[in-house]
């Protein structure tokens, strides 16, 4: 496996709270300081347990017969696994649920300060994203891939998370316009592309695997 296959586990990520989170944000009072603000928690938020994870599966496959072979690799294609089937589960049982705290829709000028650690722990917090975290890094690290392949994963993640307020920068008023628009559907349809992602990435482990 390379990058390329572990970057569409950045759609399922973000898609729900954390891309909802965005939107509000993007429409709040102060939309470029407290969207800036979300956006650099989230890269904490996100890089941290992704090296945490790497450090972890990459100890786990070099641990096993002190080599890193292939049965190292194999094992570590079953935990990866594992993780992709409690995804699934987790995916669809929180289906409809995407939309964030009332706390958070009522909040129409959150402080930069606010938007930070919102960003921070909406993904340490998230049960489904230590999921797929803890499956991005184990891929890369079962395959003895760099430490650094996680940081296009990561950037990704952040590009999808910044549409809100791309939306709002390069168009305006139609584009506060469309924010509403665009949280309904990530509301509505989310869980769907995220099922379907995840089936694809299920499909290649085991395809790896035999």
């Amino acid at each position: 496996m390379d990058l390329l296959t572990v970057l569409p586990l950045a759609v399922v990520m973000v898609a729900g709270p954390q891309l909802i989170s965005a939107i509000f944000l993007a429409a709040s009072r102060q939309p470029r300081r407290s969207s800036l603000a979300y956006l650099a928690g989230t890269a904490l938020g996100i890089l941290v347990p992704l090296t945490v994870w790497y450090v972890v599966f990459r100890a786990l496959r070099h641990g096993i017969g002190g080599t890193g072979g292939r049965g190292s690799r194999h094992l570590i294609d079953w935990l990866v696994l594992g993780l992709l089937v409690v995804l699934a589960v987790l995916t669809y049982h929180r289906r409809g649920r995407s939309r964030p705290p009332r706390w958070m829709v009522r909040l129409e000028a959150p402080r930069p300060a606010f938007a930070f650690g919102l960003g921070v722990l909406l993904f340490l917090a998230m049960p489904t994203d230590e999921v797929i975290m803890a499956t991005v890094a184990g891929t890369l690290a079962g395959h003895d891939r760099p430490w650094w392949h996680l940081l296009p994963f990561l950037a990704l993640a952040m590009l999808l998370l910044a549409l809100p307020l791309l939306t709002l920068v390069l168009l305006g008023d139609r584009g506060a316009a469309a924010l509403p628009k665009l949280r309904d559907r990530a509301n509505a349809h989310s869980w769907v592309v995220s099922e379907l992602v995840i089936l694809i990435f299920v499909l290649i482990v085991v395809a790896d695997l035999a």
